[in-house]
C-alpha cells in the first residue's frame, strides 16, 4: 500500500512538473521580427504624404536570431500587408519607419508612421504622421527602414501559420 501511494505521489509530481514546464515554454514563445528596407531614387514629404520616386521593385526584409532569414520580396506584395488585419498586422497597427536621406552631403532622418500605401508604377506613396524630424522635405536617394512586425515562431500558432504563409508567398515572389 505504501509503495502504491508513493507511485501515485510521484506520478502526480511528474505531471505537475511537466505541466509547469509546458506553461513556461508557452510564456517564453520566441518571435521572429521582420525588418523591411525600401530604397528609392528620390523622395518628397509634404502635407502628410511621403512619396518615394523611383522605388525599387523589391523590398528587402530580414529577421534576427534564431531564424536569420534575409531575402527580397516584390514591393507590390509588400504594400498588401496593410490590407491584412489582426495581431501584428500593419492594417491594425501601422508601423513606424525611419526615412534616411542624403541630400547636399547632409544626412537627414525622419521618423514617421506609415499608413495607406499606394504603388503606381515606380512611385510609392504613404499617408504619414511625422513623429520626429522635418514635416516637409525633398531629397535624393533614400532608404526607408520599416519597423519590425513580430510573429511567433511556434509552428502551430495562428501567427506561426501566417508566418509560414508569408514566407512561402515571399519565396514565390523573391528573385
Amino acid at each position: 500500500m505504501r509503495e502504491s501511494l508513493i507511485a501515485v505521489f510521484l506520478t502526480v509530481v511528474a505531471f505537475s512538473v511537466a505541466a509547469e514546464a509546458r506553461a513556461q515554454e508557452q510564456e517564453q514563445e520566441q518571435h521572429a521580427e521582420w525588418l523591411f528596407v525600401q530604397t528609392a531614387e528620390s523622395v518628397t514629404l509634404k502635407d502628410g504624404v511621403l512619396t518615394l520616386h523611383g522605388i525599387s521593385p523589391s523590398t528587402l526584409f530580414f529577421s534576427d536570431r534564431p531564424e536569420r532569414i534575409a531575402a527580397h520580396g516584390m514591393t507590390a506584395e509588400f504594400v498588401t500587408f496593410w490590407q491584412r488585419l489582426g495581431d501584428d498586422s500593419f492594417g491594425d497597427d501601422p508601423p513606424n519607419a525611419t526615412l534616411a536621406i542624403v541630400s547636399n552631403s547632409v544626412a537627414e532622418d525622419v521618423v514617421l508612421t506609415l499608413m495607406a500605401p499606394e504603388l503606381d508604377g515606380s512611385t510609392l506613396t504613404y499617408a504619414v504622421t511625422v513623429l520626429e524630424g522635418d514635416e516637409e522635405l525633398e531629397g535624393g536617394p533614400c532608404s526607408l527602414f520599416v519597423d519590425p512586425v513580430g510573429m511567433p515562431l511556434t509552428p502551430v500558432s495562428v501567427a506561426g501559420v501566417s508566418r509560414r504563409t508569408t514566407r512561402r508567398t515571399v519565396a514565390r515572389m523573391a528573385y
